[in-house]
Formats: structure tokens, C-alpha cells, sequence
């Protein structure tokens, strides 16, 4: 191997190595653009033939890749997508991006990873690179990625290279992307480690990448850099329910304790969390972890608390209408946003999501806008017995629309939301995301989590 080794190295190094991305998602794409932009060729695999046909016009899907960076990638040769992977037989390194959602019952669903790897593994040519890249818990490399690809008699280390390095992709973060972020990288074997670097080391500089002693730290790491944020999410949560009935302004606690220079960092109340990771990776750990007759119960409790905050925001916004002589039930709420974070796209397992299915499962007529996502599909909150609502789509914000709710739900503060007209304009408008706090109050009432 230690000639395939050498070969894959030195590949690396002039550029002249080809990558394969598998899965060309939030993940993935920018992942794919970042290898072209720097000077290798790149394929892109992925089963949503649209999104491959869009591609190969360099159209892009996510707004962190405009069109106008992933078109002249693509109209030079440099990045082609497809939906076979036969392809990947041209490829020195395939990089795996495929979801990693977990089941109703928070169980890991690897079918992505599975699907993936069943497809790629008569493909991989002797001496390419395989990296994992989908989060999930640690052994999976190992116990679930290596066998398929070794099914057909080929051995990793010997036949192939096989490593894990976590995705650090931050949505709509314009600071951070695959080009500057450092690298976390744990190869089955020191060779497959070496090439695993040497690859990454095309996109970051050598002295950004961090290779630790295998696979299993790798995918820990991720986990621990996610469930670090839920954990203190959820503690900021709860004191945000405690100080609710003190009478305490949370965030005023915050920006207070946000002037010490050492030990704290701030962290901020909401109606939840959402996204790819921080609501799925405590449970793929807490699963894992009973294998080892261990219990994460403080990781757990953490996933229950932030799982609490659509109810908790529900039961303020009932609350406050109450007081105005309203019930819930009949009373028209807006929510504004559906997407998981500010400026975003991506509605997976959105906050506000679980805030309308709650709302309307105790009665209320739910509207949405987001000028980022024009339509959603939602369902039932589990043993309410409320009927499915399959599909709501944005609706206009106007001074009408704004006007005529009972309720006006701030759940995501995109930076397009006019929060001073908001104010203007709701007679009651609940904002989840602190935001109002930097405006003067408008003619309506206000409430906060």
C-alpha cells in the first residue's frame, strides 16, 4: 500500500487528483466547489436528477454557492455532476456527504450512509481514498462503512484508503466555509490519515488540519462540537422559563453577564433548535451509547428541554391573548420564518415548524411567511388526534396580513424582516429571537420568551 500511498501524495500535491462528492447537498456542494476552485477535477454524485441537471448548468440549489461561482466551475470542465456512480472509477478520493437524520423513535437512520456505500463500493479503485463526512456516532466508519466496502474482497488499508473527517458547514455563515475552516481528520491507518490530509490540505492550509489518532475521535469530536451547543442552549432555555416567572428580563441577565471577559459565553433563548445537527446528534450518542450499558442522562435531559421550547413559546403567546380576552383556540397567529436559522433556506426540523403544529393542534389558524421558503409541509404533533396539514405555503407580508392577526410569531429574525414596521403594525406580536429589544415599541404589545 505504501506505493499507492506515495502515488495518492503526490497526486495531491501537483493537483492532479480527481474527487468524487457523494451527495451534493447543503454540504457536499460547497464541499465539491471549494476541491474545483482549487484546480482538481471534481464529480459530483447525487440521486435528485434535477438537482444534477441543474448543476451541470450551474444553477445552483444553495444559496451559499451563487450560480455565478459554481457556472464557470462547470463551464471550464472543472465540476460535473451525476446520478451513476460508475463515474466514481475515475476518482482518487470520494468524499461521503449524505444525510444522517434519525427515526420518530430519535434512532439513527445510517440508510444514506448505507445506500451510499453499497452503490460506491464497486467502484473504488485500488489505492483511492474514501472519507466519511455525515455526522454520526463513533465506530461508524468502522463497523458499518468499512464492511460494505470491503464486501467484495478488497481490504481497507491494503486495497483502499478509508478515514473520517467531520463537516463543520455553518449555513449562511458568510465568514466561515470549506475554504477556511479547520479540518479534524482520523484515518483507519497512519497512510490513510497522511492522504486524508494531504487531500484537505488542498482546501485548507497544513497548519489548519488536525489529524488525531483514528476514526472514532473524529466522529466524536463532531458530536462533542454539537452537543456543546445544545447543552448550552438548553441551560439558557430553562433559566429562560425560571426568569419568566420571577418577572427577570433574560436577556437583560445575558447582556450583563456578557461583560465578564473570562469564563462565559453567551448563549441565547429561543423557540427551539433545529437543523441537520444539534437536535439530531444527542440522540445518535444517547444511542450509541447503550451499548456500553451507559446512559447519557445529561445530554438527554438537554435534548428534552430544548424539545419543550414550541410548547413554551405556544403557552406565552396563549397567554398573552388571554389577557387581551382571546383564547387560542380560533385566534389567527402569523409565524415568521420556517426556516431552521437566520437568512437560510433549510426548514429541517425548524423551531418554528413544531411552533405551528402546536398552535394548530390547539386550534388556532396558523399563517407563514418567509421569504426564503415558500412552502412546508407539517404534521400533526404526536396523540393530539389534530389532522394533518400537509402543505402551507408563505403568504404575503402585508400591512393587512400583519394587521388582521390576532398574533404576530417573530420565530426566526431573517435580516429582510422590517422589525420596526413589525412593530408598527402587530397589535400582538411575540418575538422568540430578542430582536425587538434594539426598537422602540410600536402601538401593539409585545412579549418575549
Amino acid at each position: 500500500m505504501s506505493g499507492s500511498r506515495a502515488g495518492f501524495l503526490e497526486k495531491a500535491r501537483t493537483k492532479r487528483v480527481t474527487v468524487a462528492v457523494i451527495g451534493l447537498g447543503y454540504v457536499g456542494l460547497p464541499l465539491a466547489v471549494e476541491f474545483a476552485r482549487a484546480g482538481v477535477r471534481v464529480l459530483g454524485i447525487d440521486v435528485d436528477g434535477k438537482r444534477v441537471q441543474a448543476i451541470n448548468r450551474g444553477e445552483s440549489h444553495i444559496p451559499d454557492v451563487p450560480s455565478r461561482d459554481l457556472a464557470p466551475l462547470v463551464q471550464a470542465g472543472r465540476l460535473s455532476a451525476s446520478t451513476v456512480y460508475p463515474d466514481c472509477a475515475q476518482a482518487d478520493a470520494m468524499v461521503i456527504c449524505v444525510p444522517t437524520p434519525f427515526t420518530r423513535m430519535k434512532a439513527p437512520d445510517l440508510s444514506y450512509i448505507e445506500a451510499a456505500c453499497r452503490s460506491l463500493a464497486p467502484h473504488v479503485v485500488r489505492g483511492a481514498l474514501v472519507v466519511l463526512q455525515s455526522t454520526t456516532y463513533p465506530g461508524t466508519t468502522e463497523e458499518l462503512v468499512r464492511p460494505i466496502l470491503e464486501a467484495g474482497g478488497r481490504r481497507a488499508g491494503r486495497d483502499f484508503l478509508l478515514a473520517f473527517s467531520p463537516e463543520r458547514i455553518d449555513p449562511g455563515n458568510k465568514q466561515f466555509g470549506a475554504h477556511n475552516t479547520p479540518k479534524v481528520v482520523g484515518g483507519i491507518d497512519a497512510a490513510s490519515g497522511e492522504a486524508a490530509c494531504a487531500l484537505f490540505a488542498l482546501l485548507v492550509p497544513p497548519e489548519q488540519i488536525h489529524r488525531v489518532s483514528g476514526p472514532k475521535v473524529a466522529e466524536m469530536c463532531k458530536l462533542l462540537e454539537n452537543i456543546f451547543r445544545s447543552v448550552n442552549i438548553a441551560l439558557v432555555n430553562e433559566l429562560t422559563k425560571l426568569c419568566e416567572r420571577m418577572g427577570i428580563d433574560i436577556w437583560e441577565v445575558i447582556d450583563a453577564a456578557s461583560t465578564k471577559p473570562f469564563g462565559f459565553m453567551p448563549f441565547y433563548p429561543g423557540p427551539g433548535v433545529g437543523g441537520h445537527c444539534i437536535p439530531v446528534d444527542p440522540y445518535y450518542l444517547s444511542w450509541k451509547a447503550r451499548e456500553y450499558d451507559f446512559y447519557t442522562k445529561f445530554i438527554e435531559l438537554a435534548a428534552e428541554v430544548n424539545s419543550s421550547m414550541p410548547f413554551f413559546t405556544v403557552n406565552r403567546i396563549a397567554e398573552a391573548l388571554n389577557r387581551r380576552g382571546k383564547p387560542l383556540l380560533g385566534a389567527r397567529i402569523l409565524v415568521l420564518g420556517a426556516a431552521f436559522k437566520r437568512d437560510i433556506d433549510d426548514p429541517r426540523n425548524a423551531p418554528a415548524l413544531e411552533v405551528m403544529k402546536v398552535l394548530r393542534a390547539r386550534g388556532a389558524e396558523v399563517g407563514y411567511h418567509d421569504p426564503h421558503v415558500a412552502e412546508v409541509s407539517l404534521e400533526a404533533p404526536h396523540d393530539t388526534g389534530a389532522s394533518p396539514a400537509p402543505h402551507l405555503r408563505s403568504v404575503p407580508l402585508t400591512e393587512h396580513t400583519v394587521a388582521s392577526q390576532d398574533c404576530v410569531c417573530l420565530a426566526v429574525a431573517h435580516s429582510v424582516f422590517d422589525i420596526p414596521w413589525l412593530l408598527k403594525h402587530s397589535r400582538l406580536l411575540m418575538d422568540a429571537t430578542g430582536v425587538t429589544r434594539r426598537f422602540p415599541q410600536g402601538h401593539g404589545t409585545v412579549i418575549r420568551l
